[in-house]
């Protein structure tokens, strides 16, 4: 089974910075996207940040030039940089991906999200 374990969540001033990181474990094949959701109360799940299979990156506007994207492929994480935080950077984060198995099986698979806290 995929498991996707993340971590580096916290409080932290306006203008500070944090990194997340998420492993991926299990019978991994191929992971096709890997990236960051995040979700503010009363908010929809927003999607912050992504790889594509082809290493093309995504950020939503609101982070670009402070938040960045990376992975090392040969321990299966992602991580998210993210510098000067803003209060409205608020919310729970949570790790994607979109991961083929070595039976063939394509899921969609979550971390357990983790609480990012920007105080002003």
């Amino acid at each position: 089974q995929v498991q996707l374990v993340e971590s580096g969540g916290g409080l932290v001033q306006a203008g500070g910075s944090l990194r997340l990181s998420c492993a991926v474990s299990g019978s991994i094949f191929s992971i096709n996207l890997l990236g960051w959701y995040r979700q503010a109360p009363g908010k929809q799940r927003e999607l912050v940040a992504r790889f594509a299979s082809g290493g093309d990156t995504y950020y939503t506007d609101s982070v670009k030039g402070r938040f960045t994207i990376s992975r090392d492929n040969a321990k299966n994480t992602v991580y998210l940089q993210m510098n000067s935080l803003k209060p409205e950077d608020t919310a729970v984060y949570y790790c994607d991906g979109e991961i083929v198995q070595v039976d063939g099986m394509v899921g969609r698979y979550w971390g357990q999200g983790t609480q990012v806290t920007v105080s002003s």
